[in-house]
C-alpha cells in the first residue's frame, strides 16, 4: 500500500521512476540457403562466365552475394545486398587493366617490371580499402546500411609488414649484366638475399596477419556502432606457431603411414618393380600401384584439409571472439571435428561428382560457419536502429571506390 501511495506522489510531482535497463539479449545467426536453389545459380554463372571469357564474373559475384546475404540472418531478419553489378563491372575492369599492365611490362620491358611491381603493390591497400567500402555499404540489415570507415593512410600501414621484405628484396637483389655470366659469388649472395626475404616474411607473416586483421576489424560500423578487435599480436605469433606445429603433426603421421604401407608391400614382395614391370606378377604390380595411389591421394586430401581446418577454425574465433563494439560483442565457436567433418564430405562428394557438388558444399561450409556465431547487444536494437544516420560520402577516395564498385573478395 505505501509502494503504491509513494509511486502516485511520484506521478504527481511530474516524475516517473526510470525505467528499468535492458538486458543483453543475444541474436542468433542462421543460414536458410540451400544447395538446389544456388545450384542453380551457380550453374548459370560458370556457363556465363565461360562464353564471355571471364566479363561475366562481376555480375556471377553479385549473384552469388546476393543469395548466401539474403540468406543470412542475424536475429531473425535477413541481411541486404544493394551493389550495382555495373559499378562492379568497372571495377573489375580496373583490376584488370593494371594486371594485364603488369604483365605486359614484365613480359616486354622487363628492365621495368620490377618498378612496375612496385607501383602495382603501391595501389593495393587502396583496392583493398575500397573493396572494404564497397562490400559494407551495400549491406543493410533491418533497413540500415553497414560502413566501413577505415581511413587510408591506416591500410597503408596494416600492411607494411608486407612492404618491408618487398622493398628490402628490390633493394638488395644485384642485377645481371646483359651479355655475361652471373658469377659464382653473385649467385650466392642473390640466393642469400632471396632465402632472407623469404625467411624475413614468414617471421613477419603473424604481425602482418594482426595489422590486416585490427584495421579490418577496426573499421566496421553500423549505426552509432563502430567495431574494434581487442587481441594483439601475440595471440596471432601463438596460432601461427600452433599451425605450424598441427602441419608437422599432419606430415609426420602421413609419412609414417606411408612409410608403413611401403613396408608392408616390401614383405609381400611387391615392391620388385623389375620383376613386375617385365610381365611377371601383373596382379600384384596392380595391387601396390592402387594401394601406394590412394595412400598418396589420402596424404594429398587430408594434409589441407586438416591444416586448413584447424587454421579456419581457430582464427574466426579469435577474430570474432575478440570483436566488439560499445553495445554489441560477437561471438563464435566454430570447432574443428564438424568443420573438418563437412569438409571431407565436400572433398569426396566434389571428387565423385566431377565437380558438380561444388556449390552444395559452399552452402554447408558456410551454414557451418555462420551458425556457430552469435551477436550480444545491449540495449533496445530498436531504437539505436531508429537514430542511425545515413553515411556520408564527400570524400573524393570515397565517391572513386563506390563509381569502380572495387570488390575483391576480401
Amino acid at each position: 500500500m505505501r509502494e503504491s501511495e509513494d509511486f502516485a506522489e511520484t506521478v504527481m510531482m511530474g516524475a516517473l521512476p526510470p525505467a528499468p535497463p535492458h538486458r543483453p539479449q543475444t541474436l542468433d545467426i542462421r543460414f536458410t540457403g540451400s544447395g538446389s536453389e544456388y545450384f542453380r545459380i551457380w550453374i548459370v554463372n560458370l556457363l556465363l562466365t565461360l562464353l564471355t571469357l571471364t566479363l561475366y564474373l562481376p555480375f556471377a559475384r553479385a549473384r552469388r552475394m546476393a543469395y548466401f546475404q539474403n540468406n543470412t540472418l542475424v536475429g531473425g531478419d535477413p541481411l541486404g545486398f544493394h551493389a550495382d553489378p555495373w559499378k562492379m563491372f568497372r571495377g573489375y575492369l580496373l583490376v584488370l587493366v593494371l594486371g594485364v599492365g603488369y604483365w605486359a611490362v614484365s613480359n616486354f620491358m622487363p628492365a621495368f617490371s620490377w618498378a612496375a611491381l612496385v607501383v602495382f603493390m603501391g595501389l593495393w591497400p587502396l583496392l583493398w580499402r575500397s573493396s572494404l567500402q564497397f562490400r559494407l555499404r551495400n549491406t543493410s540489415w533491418r533497413g540500415v546500411r553497414l560502413n566501413f570507415v577505415g581511413d587510408t593512410k591506416s591500410a597503408y600501414l596494416a600492411m607494411l609488414p608486407m612492404f618491408l621484405p618487398a622493398l628490402a628484396f628490390v633493394g638488395l637483389l644485384p642485377e645481371p649484366v646483359e651479355g655475361e655470366e652471373i658469377a659464382e659469388e653473385t649467385a650466392r649472395y642473390a640466393a642469400a638475399v632471396v632465402g632472407a626475404v623469404v625467411l624475413a616474411f614468414v617471421l613477419l607473416l603473424p604481425w602482418l596477419w594482426a595489422r590486416i586483421k585490427r584495421y579490418q576489424h577496426g573499421g566496421y560500423a553500423f549505426a552509432q556502432e563502430r567495431t574494434e578487435l581487442t587481441v594483439g599480436a601475440g595471440r596471432f605469433y601463438g596460432l601461427f606457431f600452433k599451425i605450424l606445429g598441427v602441419s608437422l603433426a599432419v606430415m609426420l603421421v602421413v609419412g609414417s603411414v606411408m612409410g608403413a604401407a611401403f613396408g608392408v608391400l616390401m614383405l609381400m614382395g611387391m615392391t620388385n618393380w623389375a620383376e613386375l614391370s617385365s610381365g611377371g606378377g601383373a596382379l600384384a604390380g596392380v595391387l601396390a600401384a592402387v594401394v601406394f595411389g590412394v595412400i598418396v591421394l589420402m596424404a594429398y586430401v587430408l594434409m589441407p584439409l586438416t591444416v586448413g581446418s584447424y587454421t579456419t577454425s581457430r582464427l574466426q574465433n579469435l577474430l570474432w571472439a575478440n570483436t566488439r563494439s560499445p553495445k554489441i560483442e560477437f561471438q563464435s565457436d566454430l570447432r574443428l571435428g564438424p568443420l573438418f567433418r563437412v569438409g571431407l564430405v565436400n572433398w569426396l562428394l566434389i571428387a565423385l561428382t566431377l565437380g558438380l557438388y561444388w556449390p552444395f558444399a559452399k552452402v554447408r561450409l558456410a551454414r557451418v560457419k555462420l551458425e556457430a556465431m552469435a551477436l550480444v547487444v545491449q540495449g533496445d536494437v530498436d531504437e539505436w536502429v531508429a537514430e542511425a544516420q545515413p553515411a556520408g560520402r564527400g570524400v573524393l577516395g570515397d565517391a572513386a571506390g563506390d563509381f569502380f564498385g572495387i570488390d575483391m573478395g576480401l
